[in-house]
Protein backbone atom coordinates (compact mmCIF):
# COMPACT_ATOMS: atom_id res chain seq x y z
CA UNK A 1 0.00 0.00 0.00
CA UNK A 2 1.04 3.48 -0.63
CA UNK A 3 1.64 5.70 1.82
CA UNK A 4 -0.35 8.67 1.23
CA UNK A 5 1.65 11.72 0.32
CA UNK A 6 4.30 9.79 -0.99
CA UNK A 7 6.05 10.13 -4.30
CA UNK A 8 7.75 7.49 -5.98
CA UNK A 9 11.39 7.86 -6.86
CA UNK A 10 11.58 8.12 -10.70
CA UNK A 11 14.68 6.63 -12.60
CA UNK A 12 16.60 8.45 -15.23
CA UNK A 13 18.01 7.34 -18.06
CA UNK A 14 21.82 7.75 -17.84
CA UNK A 15 23.62 7.37 -21.01
CA UNK A 16 27.54 5.86 -20.17
CA UNK A 17 30.01 6.68 -23.20
CA UNK A 18 33.06 5.19 -24.27
CA UNK A 19 35.43 6.44 -27.24
CA UNK A 20 37.86 3.79 -28.54
CA UNK A 21 37.79 2.76 -32.06
CA UNK A 22 40.13 -0.23 -31.77
CA UNK A 23 38.28 -1.84 -28.93
CA UNK A 24 36.57 -5.41 -29.73
CA UNK A 25 34.46 -5.55 -26.44
CA UNK A 26 33.50 -2.89 -23.92
CA UNK A 27 31.75 -3.41 -21.10
CA UNK A 28 30.08 -1.12 -18.57
CA UNK A 29 29.96 -2.22 -14.37
CA UNK A 30 29.38 -0.57 -11.07
CA UNK A 31 28.05 -0.77 -7.80
CA UNK A 32 24.42 0.06 -9.75
CA UNK A 33 24.80 -3.29 -11.45
CA UNK A 34 26.87 -5.20 -8.51
CA UNK A 35 30.24 -5.14 -10.92
CA UNK A 36 28.38 -7.39 -12.90
CA UNK A 37 30.68 -7.95 -16.15
CA UNK A 38 27.32 -9.49 -18.08
CA UNK A 39 24.80 -7.01 -17.43
CA UNK A 40 25.54 -3.79 -19.27
CA UNK A 41 27.30 -4.55 -22.41
CA UNK A 42 27.98 -1.52 -24.25
CA UNK A 43 27.12 -1.04 -28.36
CA UNK A 44 30.03 -0.05 -30.86
CA UNK A 45 27.90 2.90 -32.59
CA UNK A 46 30.27 2.07 -35.96
CA UNK A 47 32.40 4.85 -35.93
CA UNK A 48 34.55 3.43 -32.01
CA UNK A 49 31.45 5.49 -29.62
CA UNK A 50 30.63 2.86 -27.47
CA UNK A 51 27.26 3.43 -25.39
CA UNK A 52 25.18 2.30 -23.25
CA UNK A 53 21.49 3.43 -21.06
CA UNK A 54 20.82 2.40 -17.48
CA UNK A 55 18.12 3.58 -15.71
CA UNK A 56 19.06 5.55 -12.28
CA UNK A 57 17.86 6.27 -9.07
CA UNK A 58 19.09 9.22 -7.69
CA UNK A 59 22.11 9.31 -5.85
CA UNK A 60 26.11 8.34 -6.09
CA UNK A 61 27.57 5.46 -8.47
CA UNK A 62 30.93 4.44 -8.23
CA UNK A 63 31.71 2.45 -12.38
CA UNK A 64 34.44 1.44 -14.97
CA UNK A 65 34.65 0.33 -17.99
CA UNK A 66 36.23 -3.10 -18.97
CA UNK A 67 37.54 -2.48 -22.40
CA UNK A 68 38.79 -5.87 -24.11
CA UNK A 69 39.47 -7.48 -20.44
CA UNK A 70 41.25 -4.51 -18.85
CA UNK A 71 39.12 -2.30 -16.26
CA UNK A 72 39.36 1.88 -17.34
CA UNK A 73 38.19 4.16 -15.36
CA UNK A 74 36.16 6.56 -17.36
CA UNK A 75 38.52 9.40 -19.40
CA UNK A 76 35.34 11.79 -20.11
CA UNK A 77 34.78 12.04 -16.33
CA UNK A 78 36.84 14.05 -13.87
CA UNK A 79 35.13 12.77 -10.37
CA UNK A 80 36.89 9.81 -9.07
CA UNK A 81 37.11 7.49 -6.25
CA UNK A 82 40.11 5.96 -5.02
CA UNK A 83 38.87 1.90 -4.17
CA UNK A 84 39.86 -0.74 -2.42
CA UNK A 85 42.34 -2.44 -4.82
CA UNK A 86 44.27 1.24 -5.01
CA UNK A 87 43.07 2.07 -8.58
CA UNK A 88 40.08 5.01 -9.02
CA UNK A 89 36.34 4.17 -9.95
CA UNK A 90 34.74 6.85 -11.71
CA UNK A 91 31.78 8.64 -9.71
CA UNK A 92 28.30 9.86 -11.00
CA UNK A 93 26.19 11.61 -9.38
CA UNK A 94 22.78 11.20 -10.75
CA UNK A 95 20.00 14.21 -9.18
CA UNK A 96 16.33 13.94 -9.43
CA UNK A 97 14.06 15.39 -11.82
CA UNK A 98 12.87 18.39 -11.14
Amino acid sequence: MKKKGSRKVKRRRITFQYENPNAQKVLLVGDFNEWNERKHPMQNDGSGRWKKNVLLIPGTYEYKFIVDGRWKKDPGNKAYRLNSFGTNNSVLEVTPRK
